[in-house]
């Protein structure tokens, strides 16, 4: 099968599920932007010089993908979703994160005033993500707003998410600045 396969060429895109929307369709706005900031993480991996950098970007983009998924189908369909054993978003997952914080703060990284972005090429990648993520968040809420995802860890999620890639760059620029 062709990746051209022409089904969007009239401005609609396919859903779980056989259902196809607009491409502008807040649900769509929402994956496309977690999709970007997935690629914006990639980036921030590719240019990690420290293992723990790199391997926590890496299970975080495997887990995105997942959070994507569920934003991508439809609210009446993750029933189905879930029982053909896709992951929902848990708040064991955000706790993930929470740990990842907890271990960069107890370094007593911090940063004072606003942080200026490309202090070394990681952290630009990093802060790049970051602020894709940022808006991920707002595409989410959108979609929750209008009452088209119920489970709200997935805003938490990101949240938490923009938060340690925040923490990350100050981290991967503490020996520069």
């Amino acid at each position: 099968m062709s990746i051209a396969t022409k089904t969007g060429d009239d401005g609609t895109t396919g859903l779980m599920y056989g259902h196809r929307v607009p491409k502008n369709h807040l649900r769509v706005e929402a994956c496309g932007t977690m999709d970007e900031l997935n690629s914006a993480i990639g980036l921030a991996r590719a240019t990690a010089t420290e293992k723990f950098v790199s391997e926590n970007l890496f299970w975080i983009q495997k887990s995105l993908v997942d959070v994507m998924g569920e934003v991508g189908v439809l609210t009446e369909d993750l029933p189905r979703y879930a029982k053909a054993g896709f992951k929902l978003t848990a708040p064991e997952l955000t706790a993930k994160l929470d740990v990842l914080v907890k271990e960069i703060e107890a370094q007593n990284i911090s940063f004072k005033g606003w942080a200026t972005p490309g202090a070394t090429h990681n952290s630009g990648a990093l802060d790049l993500a970051r602020s894709i993520c940022r808006r991920a968040e707002r595409r989410v809420f959108d979609l929750q707003t209008v009452g088209e995802i119920a489970n709200a860890e997935i805003l938490i999620f990101l949240n938490r998410l923009s938060d340690l890639l925040w923490l990350f760059a100050r981290w991967s620029e503490r020996t520069v600045i």
